[in-house]
């Protein structure tokens, strides 16, 4: 039998060479071009008959390509399952046709030593305030204040200020939000493009008036539109200091469900967009209306090189305590930071909004009065009954006395005698009239109290940079460096509660596709910017710059605002638009991967047939895993199918793939599985999985280095809001108690699918569908657990479903959070305080460990998040709420969609050495590091284009020379454009950062020296707006722990 089968290879294999040869001969002779000069002799019908020849040909090498196919599985079938091949480590077929994947016994590329995080054992910033610490510290009682609800009696002494006038800086302003009840452009033409007009117009009549301005996305769009005269009127405001642009953000970010990466790209795109056109340089930061405050936000505002910045929307109990205390004006530390590098100024206000009433002092009824928008006739009234008056000389003397009496009092909440009082709300200053009114009304204030020195004050519009200098001037110290006896404050601001037990932490999940889908979008934009920042630096260095289309360039832009746009805090947080989904039905496929490392993965893409295999380029076969697309749970869909396809690919590496249609077909390796009161388990050769045999949901996991089976059970819950008139919305969780099991009167479908690539377990229930996979391939990927849940809850009414991790990890009341995906923040569980107080916000992880095993849950969108007892993990995966909750919006949540939420679940054990001796500190490792990196950057598969004749065919192109350590992450390679010309001269802003860990040697830039060469490199700030001197092409770049650091580069 054997014999009989070697004579059939060596036969077809001299078919196939005869049958090769003969084709090349006659292509050689069609393609000659000496012949081709001839042609025109040839007769006609020698042609038809060659033509014939060569199509019958084709048709006997497809053929010819079926029997070796056939040839090539008999050849297969020789080989022994439990050989291996010369390597040791490649996949092979079994005799049933399908792929096995021996285990490699290797260390994987991602090795971790015990002194890599000697960082994480060391560090621990030295603070006066530890948020984590301050919440164990207060009560939350919410005691009457008197005036000021929310906090106490303030009084002072008359003469207070006989030695040292009170400076007021009053800051007029306008809180312009980029889509909220409205869309961002009905916005701009209903009220903010009238802003900006009256602005040009009213600033200029009185050079003592002054202005901040937020939102660049706006700005943008009314200079764009305006005339030559306009924008210079508007220009010389600016020059002049009477307006200021703070913080320069595309956006007002929010801060706990945006990525640091968007959140640095939105403020790059405003910042770029100042200083290509305006020549301006923000100075302050300006946070009013974002819920909740992240500890990311100063430290990226202190690496574009500004000093200072504002807070608004901080816990009423946090304030309270802040006010008694006087410190509402800190230094906010990063926890990682032993030194004062990281050091940032914070202003926090102190009274509830940012609106006027609350702004001038602690009793609104008062403050309101002072708000000359709502003089009587006005549309806007005060809640208090008692109206503004129109300042004369008649009652100047009174209304001036009233009002320094509030400014005296807000004054005596902090350390220096320089106050801050803004004078704005939302989309305010959109008439002539309310100009006037607020300027000239409080100008005469002003004049007044300036003129009469017993009044022991001087006061003045100004913008937040002319408040934050006098306060450093007062405590002779320069700009952003630590006024004598300021506390050091360490730690973030969530969750925000405005009153009573309302806390904001329902936004942290409403919404997930939008969510999940601005994620995709922030992955998909930053391969666009790598990759077209290599491509125009390819272009350059083959001399065909010229020929680049640079319009691709504005399609980069677009996609940076509208992306930098939906980071608004009203966006992100639950509004956004649909997006189209992108068909990929293509034959060709580029695979390329967006992260700096290696990658050993399974990456999926659909067919349109069961008989598929992939060969690279250079005609190797892929080993791949073909599954069956589902209609339903127990339908396959006979149109489509999943070819999942292991690969090693480099980093930043474009690899052209190819799907060709093969002759034989195996059985989909599936199966259902019946109920069973039994575990059952799938297993990988890293990992076993225990699911249960009645719910088909996970029950345990077993790594192969540990002997132990760890408890690890997925639970799902649901919550309902409250009977009483407060209830559940956009913005508040207020659920009717703690969550009740979810239940179905039917039996679960449970599916099974095991093979070669990976194994998993799907679920399906009415309102959701589990997937839980295993990926049987060395390195990272297959070290987690891979879960998807689809959920569909649009036939409930106000209910939100959760998935809860119960373990029997003794995690006690703390667990950790991430920021913005950027750092760790440790959380306690408070049962003084309500349930929905104890969610936080989760745009990357969280976990829960104790001296054994550290348990991670990953997420591919932000969602919200809390541990309510010892050895759990919840998160809520959606929210249906049939009401608004009374915090502007007018609508409730009500336009769920079918919704896909991403996870990976990592299970580490723990060693003594690397464990923290405090609990205000935490990092993730380097393999959690890395897992979260590959769900939120996943191999990207592209679909080509067929080749036609003329136009050159894709190639795999790799730029990189080696991969990047694994502790390093190159945040995006951003091409800006040249000021003088946008055709040409582009540059190339690289932004870095270390996670927890630290490497011996410097960083070498590894661009390959055959692809490219430097020639620039120079430091800059975060956005780009400062520079240090450049850096020859030989220098090696040092980088701290947990640094972000940016760099200006032209490659050629």
């Amino acid at each position: 039998m054997k014999l009989k089968k070697q004579v059939t290879v060596c036969g077809g294999a001299i078919f196939c060479v005869a049958v090769f040869s003969l084709y090349l001969m006659l292509d050689r002779v069609q393609h000659d071009p000496a012949r081709r000069q001839s042609a025109g002799n040839f007769p006609r019908s020698q042609i038809s008959v060659l033509q014939n020849r060569i199509e019958q040909l084709e048709q006997l090498l497809e053929e010819n390509h079926q029997i070796i196919s056939h040839i090539k599985d008999s050849v297969l079938e020789l080989t022994d399952t439990g050989a291996i091949s010369p390597s040791g480590h490649l996949p092979f077929r079994s005799a049933n046709g399908s792929w096995v994947l021996p285990f490699d016994g290797r260390p994987t590329f991602l090795s971790v030593q015990p002194l890599d995080c000697q960082f994480a054992l060391g560090r621990r910033s030295q603070t006066d305030l530890q948020m984590l610490d301050v919440y164990s510290l207060l009560s939350f009682d919410n005691v009457d204040g008197g005036v000021w609800k929310q906090g106490f009696e303030i009084t002072y002494e008359p003469n207070e200020w006989d030695d040292e006038p009170l400076q007021v800086f009053v800051v007029p302003h306008s809180h312009n939000d980029p889509g909220w009840i409205k869309t961002f452009d009905k916005y701009y033409n209903d009220q903010t493009q009238h802003i900006f007009n009256n602005m040009v117009v009213k600033l200029a009549e009185d050079p003592r008036r002054k202005f901040i301005w937020s939102e660049i996305s706006f700005f943008a769009k009314w200079w764009e539109s305006a005339d030559v005269h306009k924008q210079e009127a508007m220009r010389k405001l600016i020059l002049s200091g009477q307006l200021e642009m703070v913080t320069g953000g595309w956006v007002m970010t929010d801060e706990a469900s945006a990525h640091y990466f968007a959140m640095i790209d939105q403020l790059i795109e405003g910042h770029q967009w100042l200083e290509k056109n305006l020549g301006v340089t923000p100075r302050s930061g300006w946070a009013v209306d974002p819920f909740g405050y992240s500890a990311t936000m100063p430290y990226l505002l202190k690496r574009a090189n500004m000093s200072s910045m504002l807070i608004q929307r901080v816990h009423y109990s946090i304030k309270k305590h802040f006010a008694a205390t006087r410190s509402l004006e800190f230094m906010w530390r990063q926890t990682w930071d032993i030194e004062s590098g990281t050091d940032m100024f914070c202003h926090m206000m102190p009274f509830y909004s940012y609106d006027v009433p609350h702004t001038c002092g602690p009793d609104p009824k008062i403050c309101c009065q002072f708000d000359f928008k709502r003089l009587p006739g006005s549309r806007v009234n005060c809640p208090w009954k008692v109206p503004p008056r129109a300042i004369t000389d008649a009652n100047v003397a009174e209304r001036a006395g009233v009002l320094l009496d509030q400014y005296r009092k807000k004054s005596k909440l902090f350390r220096s005698k320089v106050l801050l009082v803004p004078l704005g709300d939302d989309f305010r200053f959109d008439k002539p009239l309310e100009w006037d009114q607020q300027y000239f009304n409080y100008q005469k204030l002003f004049d007044y109290m300036n003129s009469h020195p017993e009044m022991h004050v001087k006061a003045q519009f100004a913008t937040l940079t002319d408040y934050f200098n006098a306060v450093y001037k007062a405590n002779g110290v320069a700009p952003g460096t630590r006024p004598p006896d300021y506390p050091v404050l360490s730690g973030d601001f969530f969750a925000y509660a405005d009153r009573e037990d309302h806390y904001w932490s329902g936004y942290y999940t409403s919404r997930p596709f939008y969510k999940n889908l601005d994620r995709v979008l922030e992955s998909h934009l930053r391969g666009a910017e790598i990759l077209y920042s290599l491509a125009v630096a390819h272009a350059r260095r083959a001399g065909l710059e010229g020929r680049y289309p640079v319009s691709d360039y504005s399609l980069l832009t677009d996609a940076r605002r509208n992306i930098g746009l939906f980071q608004h805090h009203d966006a992100i947080t639950g509004t956004a638009k649909e997006a189209v989904v992108i068909d990929y039905g293509n034959r060709y496929l580029v695979l390329f991967n967006p992260v700096e490392q290696e990658r050993l993965c399974v990456v999926t893409v659909l067919v349109n047939s069961a008989r598929v295999r992939v060969l690279t380029e250079d005609g190797q076969t892929l080993p791949v895993q073909l599954s069956a697309q589902w209609v339903s749970a127990i339908e396959m869909s006979g149109e489509v199918y999943q070819v999942c396809l292991f690969v090693s690919i480099r980093s930043w590496i474009l690899k052209k793939v190819s799907l060709k249609t093969y002759t034989l077909s195996y059985p989909l390796p599936v199966r259902s599985q019946t109920v069973d009161a039994q575990p059952f388990y799938i297993q990988s050769q890293s990992l076993t999985l225990g699911f249960s045999g009645t719910t088909g949901l996970l029950e345990s996991i077993r790594r192969k280095d540990d002997p132990q089976e760890v408890r690890v059970q997925i639970q799902f819950l649901t919550y309902g809001t409250r009977p009483s008139k407060d209830k559940s919305g956009a913005y508040l969780f207020l659920p009717d108690g703690n969550a009740k099991p979810y239940s179905q009167r039917e039996a679960p479908v449970v599916r099974v699918v095991e093979g070669p690539l990976f194994a998993e377990v799907v679920a399906h229930y009415q309102h959701f569908q589990q997937t839980v996979r295993i990926h049987n391939v060395p390195g990272v990927d297959g070290l987690s657990l891979d879960i998807t849940t689809m959920l569909d809850i649009r036939d409930q009414n106000n209910k939100e479903l959760a998935m809860r991790l119960v373990t029997d990890i003794q995690s006690g009341d703390t667990f950790y959070t991430d920021l913005n995906g950027f750092q760790i923040q440790p959380r306690r569980y408070f049962q003084k305080l309500p349930l929905q107080a104890n969610f936080y916000p989760m745009p990357a992880m969280a976990y829960i460990q104790d001296s054994q095993y550290r348990l991670t849950l990953y997420t591919a969108q932000a969602l919200g998040v809390s541990s309510l007892a010892s050895g759990q993990l919840e998160v809520i995966l959606d929210r249906r709420l049939m009401q608004d909750d009374n915090r502007g919006l007018g609508q409730g949540l009500k336009d769920n969609k079918r919704t896909a939420n991403r996870f990976r679940l990592l299970l580490e054990r723990r060693s003594s050495k690397l464990m923290t001796k405090t609990k205000n500190i935490s990092f993730p490792s380097l393999l959690s590091h890395m897992t979260s990196t590959i769900l939120n950057h996943e191999v990207l598969a592209l679909p080509v284009l067929p080749w036609k004749h003329g136009v050159p065919s894709v190639r795999t192109f790799a730029p990189l020379a080696g991969t990047l350590p694994c502790d390093f992450h190159l945040l995006n390679l951003r091409s800006i454009q040249s000021l003088v010309n946008e055709s040409r001269g582009r540059k190339m802003c690289v932004s870095v950062d270390f996670a927890c860990c630290e490497t011996d040697e410097d960083l070498e830039f590894v661009i390959g020296k055959k692809t490219f060469t430097f020639q620039l490199l120079q430091p800059m700030s975060l956005s780009l707006m400062h520079s240090q001197p450049p850096l020859s092409n030989d220098s090696s770049i040092n980088l701290e722990p947990m640094e972000i650091s940016a760099y200006k580069l032209k490659l050629c």
